[in-house]
């Protein structure tokens, strides 16, 4: 399952770099996550890294 960002997201950019695989580019108004290649960090770390640095909360999942 892959995550993906809400309308609540403020485009403020932290979750971008923490993605291993580049799964996280900036949309129009908000970041978005591409769900054929988010692996929730599977394999990186224990939990999903955009989701720790969001400072919004607005990184679900899918």
């Amino acid at each position: 399952m892959a995550l993906q960002i809400t309308e609540s997201c403020t485009f403020c950019g932290a979750c971008e770099p923490e993605c291993p695989v580049n799964a996280i580019s900036a949309g129009d108004d908000t970041y978005v996550i591409d769900a054929t290649t988010c692996t929730e960090c599977i394999g990186h770390s224990d939990a999903p890294a955009c989701v720790g640095v969001c400072p919004t909360e607005c990184i679900v999942e899918a």
